[in-house]
Protein backbone atom coordinates (compact mmCIF):
# COMPACT_ATOMS: atom_id res chain seq x y z
CA UNK A 1 0.00 0.00 0.00
CA UNK A 2 1.41 3.36 -1.02
CA UNK A 3 1.71 6.25 1.38
CA UNK A 4 -0.68 9.17 1.03
CA UNK A 5 1.32 12.34 0.60
CA UNK A 6 0.24 15.94 1.03
CA UNK A 7 2.27 17.08 -1.99
CA UNK A 8 2.26 16.17 -5.67
CA UNK A 9 4.42 16.79 -8.72
CA UNK A 10 4.01 20.36 -9.94
CA UNK A 11 3.06 21.84 -6.54
CA UNK A 12 4.81 25.00 -5.37
CA UNK A 13 6.34 24.33 -1.95
CA UNK A 14 8.37 26.07 0.73
CA UNK A 15 11.17 24.37 2.67
CA UNK A 16 10.47 24.65 6.41
CA UNK A 17 13.57 22.86 7.76
CA UNK A 18 17.06 21.90 6.70
CA UNK A 19 19.84 23.49 4.66
CA UNK A 20 17.47 25.26 2.23
CA UNK A 21 15.06 26.56 4.90
CA UNK A 22 12.86 29.42 3.65
CA UNK A 23 13.39 28.75 -0.06
CA UNK A 24 10.55 28.06 -2.49
CA UNK A 25 10.41 25.91 -5.60
CA UNK A 26 8.34 23.56 -7.74
CA UNK A 27 8.33 19.79 -7.20
CA UNK A 28 9.85 17.85 -10.09
CA UNK A 29 9.78 14.27 -8.77
CA UNK A 30 8.14 12.57 -5.77
CA UNK A 31 9.54 9.26 -4.46
CA UNK A 32 6.64 7.65 -2.58
CA UNK A 33 8.67 4.74 -1.18
CA UNK A 34 11.31 6.96 0.43
CA UNK A 35 8.92 9.89 1.13
CA UNK A 36 11.30 12.30 -0.57
CA UNK A 37 10.90 14.93 -3.30
CA UNK A 38 13.21 16.77 -5.67
CA UNK A 39 12.44 20.49 -5.72
CA UNK A 40 13.51 22.74 -8.59
CA UNK A 41 15.13 26.07 -7.80
CA UNK A 42 16.82 25.34 -4.46
CA UNK A 43 20.43 26.21 -3.69
CA UNK A 44 20.95 22.84 -1.97
CA UNK A 45 22.76 20.77 -4.56
CA UNK A 46 24.44 17.37 -4.43
CA UNK A 47 27.90 17.14 -6.01
CA UNK A 48 28.74 13.82 -7.65
CA UNK A 49 32.28 13.00 -8.81
CA UNK A 50 32.48 11.17 -12.14
CA UNK A 51 35.45 9.08 -13.29
CA UNK A 52 36.74 9.62 -16.83
CA UNK A 53 35.14 7.09 -19.18
CA UNK A 54 35.91 6.97 -22.88
CA UNK A 55 32.66 5.32 -23.99
CA UNK A 56 30.29 7.53 -21.97
CA UNK A 57 29.05 11.06 -22.61
CA UNK A 58 31.58 12.53 -20.11
CA UNK A 59 35.05 11.36 -21.25
CA UNK A 60 36.95 13.88 -19.09
CA UNK A 61 35.18 13.08 -15.82
CA UNK A 62 34.72 15.81 -13.23
CA UNK A 63 32.00 17.02 -10.89
CA UNK A 64 28.28 17.13 -11.66
CA UNK A 65 25.76 19.07 -9.57
CA UNK A 66 22.31 17.54 -9.11
CA UNK A 67 19.22 18.75 -7.26
CA UNK A 68 19.17 17.21 -3.79
CA UNK A 69 16.08 15.32 -2.60
CA UNK A 70 14.30 16.56 0.53
CA UNK A 71 12.07 14.61 2.90
CA UNK A 72 8.43 15.62 2.47
CA UNK A 73 8.05 16.41 6.17
CA UNK A 74 10.34 19.40 5.53
CA UNK A 75 8.08 20.77 2.76
CA UNK A 76 4.90 22.82 3.01
CA UNK A 77 2.56 23.77 0.18
CA UNK A 78 2.36 27.44 -0.86
CA UNK A 79 -1.11 28.84 -1.60
CA UNK A 80 -2.06 31.33 -4.32
CA UNK A 81 -1.26 34.29 -2.03
CA UNK A 82 2.28 33.01 -1.37
CA UNK A 83 1.71 31.80 2.19
CA UNK A 84 2.64 28.34 3.44
CA UNK A 85 -0.48 26.37 4.33
CA UNK A 86 -1.49 23.00 5.75
CA UNK A 87 -3.33 20.53 3.53
CA UNK A 88 -6.39 18.45 4.34
CA UNK A 89 -8.46 15.90 2.43
CA UNK A 90 -12.22 15.81 2.14
CA UNK A 91 -14.80 14.22 -0.12
CA UNK A 92 -15.75 16.46 -3.01
CA UNK A 93 -19.11 16.88 -4.74
CA UNK A 94 -18.38 13.96 -7.09
CA UNK A 95 -17.51 11.58 -4.22
CA UNK A 96 -13.73 11.64 -4.77
CA UNK A 97 -11.14 12.79 -2.26
CA UNK A 98 -9.86 16.30 -2.95
CA UNK A 99 -7.12 18.32 -1.29
CA UNK A 100 -8.00 21.63 0.34
CA UNK A 101 -6.19 24.42 2.18
CA UNK A 102 -6.93 24.30 5.90
CA UNK A 103 -6.46 28.05 6.34
CA UNK A 104 -8.89 29.22 3.64
CA UNK A 105 -10.88 26.09 2.82
CA UNK A 106 -10.20 26.43 -0.93
CA UNK A 107 -9.95 23.23 -2.98
CA UNK A 108 -6.56 22.64 -4.60
CA UNK A 109 -6.67 21.50 -8.21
Amino acid sequence: MEKKLHIKKGDKVKVIAGVAKGQEGVILVVDRKKSRAIVEGLTAKMVKHIKPQADKNNPDGGRIEKDMSIHISNLMLVDSKGNATKIGRKTGDDGKLVRYEKTTGEVIS
